[in-house]
C-alpha cells in the first residue's frame, strides 16, 4: 500500500523532505499506483521505491538509478530515461515497448 506522506512529497516537488523521509526509512518507499505524468523525478531518491502500477507519462527519469526499485506494471510512456539504470529483470525490449506505447512493464521472475 502507498505511503499518502510519501506521495503528497513527491506531488509537491519536495525532494529534499521526500529524501530525507526515505533515508529514515531504510532507503525504501512505496508510491505504488502513483500517478507522475509530467514530473521531475530527478532530485528524488527512488533507489529502493516499490513503483510497481506507477504512470510515467512524460516523467522526467533522467539519471536515476532504478536498479534496486520495483517496476512491474509501471508505464513509461514518451517519458525520458537518458541514463536511468534499470532492474536487471525488465528486457530493453519491455522498455522500449513502454516509451512508444505504454505497455505495462513485465518484470521477470528471478529464482
Amino acid at each position: 500500500m502507498a505511503d499518502p506522506r510519501a506521495l503528497i512529497l513527491v506531488q509537491e516537488d519536495r525532494a529534499a523532505e521526500f529524501n530525507k523521509l526515505i533515508e529514515s526509512n531504510r532507503g525504501e518507499a512505496d508510491l505504488s499506483g502513483g500517478h507522475f505524468r509530467g514530473y521531475d523525478l530527478r532530485k528524488f531518491n527512488l533507489q529502493r521505491s516499490n513503483l510497481t502500477n506507477c504512470y510515467f507519462r512524460n516523467a522526467d527519469l533522467r539519471g536515476l538509478d532504478l536498479s534496486l526499485s520495483q517496476l512491474d506494471g509501471a508505464s513509461l510512456k514518451d517519458a525520458k530515461v537518458s541514463g536511468v539504470l534499470f532492474p536487471a529483470n525488465i528486457a530493453a525490449e519491455e522498455i522500449r515497448l513502454s516509451l512508444e506505447y505504454g505497455t505495462r512493464l513485465r518484470a521477470a521472475k528471478i529464482e
